[in-house]
């Protein structure tokens, strides 16, 4: 309803401002303060008062006089607060939006036609997933979810890195020592906390080995880089028993969080299908390259980029950002969108990425990259290849443990009378601790740094998973108790914590709408600690079970179960779940 309203407030203002002869370009429609009784409001006065030479308040009681708005079904009548112009809606607003509140698929929108394909996470597979880049799995799914809900058909890849120097290391490093060779056992049963003793193994020979040996090793792995150019098909099976050895542990952590992946991409299938050697080529005939210090390098003073980038070695290999060239001019002929999460230390590159690309001929307007700054603990750093840090998995674990203990201390205090099986228990604090771990992270701006805060994180009574999830158990324990109804008459939700839980509900496809637009998840996380004050505020005024009128009780229902249609769609497209119980 909130989009077919905005539809009607932009057509009514347009044709007021038409009929004074003032421009329409702008209409400063936003969404007014909590305080105001308004769905949407106009500031335009603001940008007309210069051109009109009155002050904004005069010039918004002009235009509110101008508007017409009987022609619309949704918009009732038009107020103004000082220079403001506000638009209140009919009562078929809030009856359409119970009724069409009632449908599990609520909130999604229509099909647009176009396919995007995120890129996310493509955490090298060197080891664990460690905690400072858990932000992109949980941002890069969240954004997934949320394209996908706004009516985009969406491919999820993860771009594996398995040319560079780090897996020629790694595949060295385990062919060349023993279980014997390696200090400690591994960290958990899971191949990739094996596999990642002996690249720290080979990291440590590398640094502190006599120089003879470290030579005789640097010209092994330059073998295997070599090989892995040239195509040599023993090479590249060695390497990638590896990759897929470790990226197959990686999943396993990714995947309870859960972030899913629909491929996994790999460096390797454009060096040997020629698309690096044919992206090679078109560089070097172009203006911008030069042949410099052994390499041909692209200058690219003339976009604002003062460092070349380095496209070719002088012994004839390619680079990463190279082989991701040819990587985003495939996607581009098969997506009509590609969207890339990059961690904060990757800025210059995907700068120099986005020139490279322009240079090559491409449209780089259906290129989208979003960055995103560090997760921090108290504990302090992390190193995945010096093997110091924490891992993801730690993170989640001392999550779900955290979560059993707020789970069994709150369990004498239960408004329900149900009893909680261990396995209730068990399960509750799974989706409790990883909700907590999600949502914590997602509801920042990408950009701004984090540092973890358990007590935040997990309290149920804040700003937190916890404080949302427990309104969707709270609306399930009412419904378990009542069967919704068929038949609604919504007039008779006249209390303002009513009306103000309504209006909620119906912004959920505009949130939607702009968190996709603007890929920014955040905006969804903030909807939704919205919503859990709304509906906080409706549950504490407005009696359901208990209500004694019927067609009130009946309405209220009605509204509960809206509630809980948007609640678990809300928290869905954010990758949390939605506990039936706590």
């Amino acid at each position: 309803m909130f989009l077919s309203f905005r539809t009607d407030v932009q057509a009514a203002l347009s044709d007021a401002l038409a009929s004074l002869d003032l421009p329409t370009d702008d209409l400063g429609i936003e969404e007014p303060p909590e305080d105001v009784d308004a769905v949407l409001a106009s500031s335009v006065s603001f940008r007309l008062a210069s051109e009109v030479g009155a002050p904004p308040p005069k010039i918004a009681h002009d235009i509110a006089d101008a508007i017409d708005t009987d022609p619309y079904e949704y918009l009732a009548s038009v107020q103004t607060l000082g220079p403001y112009v506000n638009f209140l809606p009919t009562d078929d607003y809030y009856g359409g939006t119970l009724a069409a509140a009632q449908s599990d698929e609520y909130g999604r929108l229509e099909p647009t036609g176009d396919s995007v394909v995120v890129e996310h996470t493509s955490a090298n597979p060197s080891g664990p997933i460690h905690v400072g880049r858990a932000r992109n799995p949980i941002i890069g799914d969240s954004l997934r979810r949320i394209l996908d809900f706004a009516g985009n058909d969406v491919e999820t890849h993860y771009y594996v890195n398995d040319a560079g120097r780090q897996m020629a290391v790694f595949t060295w490093a385990y062919e060349t020592f023993d279980e014997d060779d390696l200090a400690a056992q591994p960290a958990r049963d899971s191949p990739e906390y094996d596999l990642v003793r002996y690249y720290r193994k080979g990291n440590a020979f590398l640094e502190n080995a006599a120089p003879d040996e470290v030579e005789e090793a640097e010209a092994e792995i330059a073998t295997i880089l070599q090989g892995i150019e040239e195509g040599d098909e023993d090479t590249y099976e060695r390497v990638q028993y590896v990759v897929d050895t470790v990226l197959g542990g990686m999943q396993n952590t990714l995947n309870r969080l859960p972030a899913e992946f629909d491929r996994f991409v790999k460096e390797t299938e454009f060096m040997r299908d020629g698309s690096c050697d044919d992206v090679v080529a078109r560089l070097k005939e172009s203006e911008y390259a030069v042949f410099e210090e052994d390499a041909w390098q692209l200058e690219l003073d003339e976009f604002g980029i003062e460092k070349n980038l380095v496209f070719l070695r002088s012994d004839g290999t390619s680079l990463y950002t190279t082989r991701d060239l040819a990587h985003h001019e495939w996607k581009f002929a098969n997506f009509d969108r590609a969207v890339t999460l990059l961690g904060e230390d990757h800025k210059l590159q995907a700068d120099q990425l986005s020139c490279a690309l322009e240079i090559l001929g491409n449209d780089t307007s259906q290129l989208q990259s979003i960055h995103y700054s560090w997760v921090n603990l108290p504990e302090g750093g992390m190193s995945t290849r010096k093997g110091t840090g924490i891992d993801l998995d730690d993170l989640l674990d001392e999550a779900i443990s955290r979560a059993r203990d707020e789970v069994e201390a709150r369990i004498d205090t239960r408004l329900r009378d149900n009893e909680l099986t261990e396995d209730d228990i068990e399960r509750i604090a799974e989706q409790v601790g990883i909700g907590a771990v999600r949502y914590d992270i997602v509801s920042k701006q990408p950009t701004k740094g984090i540092t973890f805060e358990w007590e935040q994180a997990l309290d149920f009574e804040a700003q937190s998973a916890p404080y949302v999830q427990y309104v969707h158990a709270r609306t399930c324990g009412i419904l378990d108790e009542a069967a919704v109804p068929t038949a609604i008459d919504a007039s008779v939700l006249t209390a303002e914590a009513e009306r103000a839980l309504l209006r909620q509900i119906a912004r959920f496809p505009a949130v939607i709408e702009e968190a996709a637009a603007e890929l920014r998840p955040h905006i969804v996380a903030t909807y939704t600690r919205e919503f859990a004050e709304a509906f906080n505020r409706f549950y504490r005024e407005c009696p359901v079970l208990k209500e004694e009128d019927e067609s009130v009780r009946t309405a209220r229902l009605a509204l509960v179960a809206a509630s809980r249609t948007t609640i678990a769609n809300a928290l869905s497209v954010l990758g949390i779940a939605a506990p039936t119980t706590m």
